[in-house]
């Protein structure tokens, strides 16, 4: 059902603006729909009356349309302004479900609308209280809108204060990952620096001869550290002509003993002074730092750096290296010096070997290689009272300076003890009972071979020590294995054998110590077999032209190996060939055996 109005004058749209207010309101349009239509209404029908003509307002009955009822408002213009393209006015606002029924309600307001003018306005001002309640209820709309405005910029500042809380958060993170960063990148370095610093170390302390170690030294600085080494050592031989001048500030590191940094800037290097640049050389930097040692310092380590400076923790590193250089340089010295004293005293208690007419002798000692170079080795050849010549080889257990003084007064026991006479196991027996009380803890083993004047025979004893090699006039070679006495010196009794063997001109007795024939990897078996096949491989008349060379000839195969453990001792002892005399007998000498 449509309710429809002619508006001409505005009495006729005021009553229609009236009649649309209270039929909204009867159909339950909510006072905002209804104000919202009312306003809309309003302007239309004020264009409508300025444009002149008759007008029709039509209300159509709520019909439901996409789930809601909805009433339209629609405003037809009269023939000529539709003639002239005026278009019609609609809209729509929804009704609710429980809306009166439009044929019960539409007539009974309609016929309340009054035609007097006064009524007519007061009516109108009815009209608008859907107005006034639509301003009430914006104004509370408002306060609300404020009420939340302000929580909206509470929450705001609330927000912008956990933004900043995240970027501090987040710029605490990024500095604690760069440090983090930083310090493993330290850390890093430190490591690389402490691994250099004992991987150099040890190659430093391997050696024991100061030269290598000087050697040695700028190889492992350059180029890292260093792009130049310069080792200044005081009281080092520069060679022929002046000494070579040295930097100021390497001079003022010898006396104060404090590192020195000579450039033409600040190094801010711990530890270390600043100087001048050098005038040696003004365009490079020098860091000169002292050799320290328990006594004084040994010299001055100049280095100049591997780009523009160091970095101080290199520097720190360099220090401490060159301290352990100055040691390692101060240690390899004093070994060199306590080992030429060991030598000196070594070979000074070497026998020069008696010249015997039908008996040639040909020794050879060689010191160990590592160590102290000062072992118990030693060898001698002397006379007895009744003309027989002794020879003897022994090896006194350890080395060094202890081992050489036993060595001696062993020596000097036999030559005593000899003068007596006796055989040479009873020699070995007594110099056994001697060891035994004179140094309890001290063991040797020893060989001696007796030669009688023209006696075809060889008397021998041995105590613990590896048995003599017999090469024949024929060439052939045997090992004289006869069961030997135990050590010298150890806690038991003993009574040492002595054995014989025939010899014939041309035979060669080859005694030695373990040092020649000993290795660690294969024991003692096959380096005496190697002996023997060196000996037996010379002709019948070399030995007898050449024995000195012979025993050089036996040594080389033999120590193969460039260092030794092992102090080698080496006694040729060779009856000449049938065109020398035999060995004199003096007068009222005993020929007999013992």
């Amino acid at each position: 059902m449509t309710r429809t109005w002619q508006i001409t004058t505005v009495t006729d749209a005021a009553r229609a603006r009236i009649s649309t207010a209270r039929l909204t309101a009867a159909y339950g349009v909510p006072p905002l729909e209804r104000t919202r239509l009312s306003a809309a209404l309003s302007a239309r029908l004020r264009q409508c009356l300025t444009k002149g003509g008759t007008w029709r307002l039509a209300l159509e009955a709520p019909t439901r349309e996409r789930g809601q009822r909805l009433l339209r408002v629609t405003l037809t213009p009269d023939r000529e302004a539709s003639a002239a393209g005026e278009p019609p006015w609609r809209t729509a606002v929804a009704c609710p479900e429980s809306a009166d029924a439009w044929d019960e309600t539409a007539d009974a307001w309609d016929e309340e609308v009054p035609d007097d003018p006064a009524a007519l306005a007061e009516a109108l001002l009815g009209a608008d209280e859907d107005t006034a309640l639509a301003l009430d209820r914006l104004g509370e709309q408002e306060e609300l809108v404020a009420f939340h405005r302000e929580e909206l910029h509470q929450t705001n500042q609330g927000v912008l204060a956990l933004h900043a809380e995240l970027d501090a958060a987040g710029r605490a993170q990024r500095e604690a990952f760069a440090a983090e960063r930083k310090a493993r990148t330290e850390a890093e370095e430190a490591r690389r620096r402490l691994t250099f610093l004992a991987d150099a170390s040890a190659v430093l302390t391997t050696s024991l001869n100061h030269e290598e170690i000087l050697r040695r030294l700028p190889d492992l600085l350059v180029p890292r550290y260093a792009a130049d080494v310069d080792v200044w050592l005081f009281d080092h031989e520069e060679g022929p002509g002046r000494p070579a001048p040295q930097p100021a500030a390497a001079v003022l590191a010898a006396r104060t003993g404090r590192p020195q940094y000579a450039a033409d800037h600040a190094g801010g290097l711990p530890g270390v002074d600043d100087q001048p640049p050098s005038a040696l050389d003004p365009t490079r930097p020098l860091l000169c730092i002292p050799l320290p040692t328990r006594r004084a310092p040994l010299g001055v380590l100049t280095l100049s750096p591997p780009g523009t400076r160091w970095d101080p923790d290199d520097a720190v590193m360099l220090i401490e290296l060159a301290r352990r250089a100055s040691i390692a340089i101060d240690n390899a010295r004093r070994f060199e010096h306590n080992r030429d004293i060991a030598e000196t005293l070594q070979r000074a208690l070497l026998t020069e070997l008696p010249t015997t007419p039908g008996l040639r002798l040909a020794a050879r000692y060689l010191p160990a290689t590592r160590g102290l170079n000062i072992g118990g080795d030693w060898y001698d050849a002397f006379r007895q009272p009744d003309g027989s010549l002794i020879t003897v080889i022994g090896d006194v257990t350890g080395h060094g300076l202890h081992a050489a003084v036993m060595m001696s007064q062993l020596r000097t026991a036999l030559r005593a003890y000899a003068v007596d006479g006796g055989s040479p196991g009873r020699l070995l027996t007594r110099l056994h009972d001697f060891l035994h009380h004179l140094q309890p803890d001290l063991y040797a083993t020893a060989v001696i071979a007796r030669f009688r004047p023209d006696d075809p025979t060889v008397t021998w004893a041995a105590a613990g020590h590896p048995p003599p090699v017999l090469r024949l006039s024929d060439g052939r070679v045997r090992t004289l294995d006869a069961k030997p006495g135990a050590m010298l010196g150890i806690p038991l009794r003993q009574e040492i054998a002595d054995h014989t063997v025939r010899l014939s001109p041309g035979s060669t007795l080859a005694l030695y110590t373990d040092g020649l024939v000993e290795r660690r990897a294969e024991g003692i078996d096959p380096g005496i077999e190697r002996l023997a096949a060196a000996l037996g491989g010379f002709g019948p008349a070399e030995l007898d032209a050449d024995l000195e060379g012979a025993a050089d000839r036996i040594l080389d195969p033999l120590l193969s190996d460039s260092e030794r453990d092992d102090d080698v001792c080496l006694l040729l002892c060779h009856i000449a060939g049938g065109g020398e005399r035999p060995l004199p007998v003096p007068a009222g000498t005993d020929r007999t055996r013992t």
